[in-house]
């Protein structure tokens, strides 16, 4: 099973960056594709970001299109997420998650059930 690590939150303000990785252990790191999702204080979790096992294909839930970044360097086992003009409503823990499949199963609504995840770091954007 896939160890995943999450570092880097913390709190920034409003139209703000702040990068976000995650580091994998116990498996072959190219054999899956990396996410992230994300939940705020009394809210479901959402599906955020996805990347393909060589980084080659993305894909973004559309309120972050344009405004955060996913990407991977299999040489380090890591996965990040780059976010920039941070608003107040993406305020949450940021899961990193770790699965073989690439696919809708990402960000389509369901109960799939995913092979790993991280233990999430905290993202507060302050107006």
């Amino acid at each position: 099973q896939v160890q995943l690590v999450e570092s880097g939150g913390g709190l920034v303000q409003a139209g703000g960056s702040l990068g976000l990785s995650c580091a994998a252990s116990g498996v072959t790191f190219s054999d899956y594709a990396m996410g992230w999702f994300r939940q705020a204080p009394g809210k479901e979790r959402e599906f955020v970001a996805v990347v393909s096992w060589s980084g080659g294909s993305t894909y973004y839930t559309d309120s972050v299109k344009g405004r955060f970044t996913i990407s991977r360097d299999n040489a380090k086992n890591t996965a990040y997420l780059h976010m920039n003009s941070l608003k107040p409503e993406d305020t949450a823990v940021y899961y990193c998650v770790a699965d073989r499949i690439y696919g809708s199963s990402w960000y389509d609504e369901g109960s799939y059930e995913f092979d790993s995840w991280g233990q999430g770091t905290q993202v507060t954007v302050s107006s």
